[in-house]
């Protein structure tokens, strides 16, 4: 699976997220693109900003060796869109299988309180095509 090809801003957004996470965790461009079973240049050129369309495997294996979700690099990177992730009900629901429906409507509520004073409209959202 490949990603369409991404804007600048997206590019740049994707080269910092890898990078910074990458410094922090201490590890060579050589031993992430090792870990993830990609070719170093990957690493490197991702991190350069040269790549505008990474395949969704690199990636996925990335990320991995970076101990990042998957949804945490696309979401940074804006490949994805606010429409393309869960509402917080279901989010909760998969993220934490265990949790009572009572904990998962409670953490809804004050959602809605904090969201409420910030002025945001939890039930809207930018439409399709705008930007988040």
């Amino acid at each position: 699976m490949e990603i369409e090809e991404m804007q600048e801003k997206d590019i740049q957004g994707l080269a910092e997220t890898i990078r910074t996470q990458r410094q922090k965790l201490g590890l060579s461009a050589s031993e992430v693109a090792r870990q993830a079973g990609v070719a170093k240049g990957t690493i490197t050129r991702l991190e350069l900003g040269q790549i505008a369309n990474p395949r969704m495997d690199n990636l996925r294996a990335i990320a991995d060796v970076l101990q990042l979700p998957l949804t945490d690099i696309l979401a940074e990177s804006s490949l994805l869109r606010g429409s393309d992730l869960p509402t917080l009900s279901p989010y909760l629901r998969t993220k934490f299988k265990d949790m009572p429906d009572s904990a998962v409507r409670e953490i809804e509520d004050h959602f809605r309180d904090v969201a409420a004073r910030h002025g945001i409209d939890i039930n809207s959202g930018p439409a399709p095509g705008e930007d988040e």
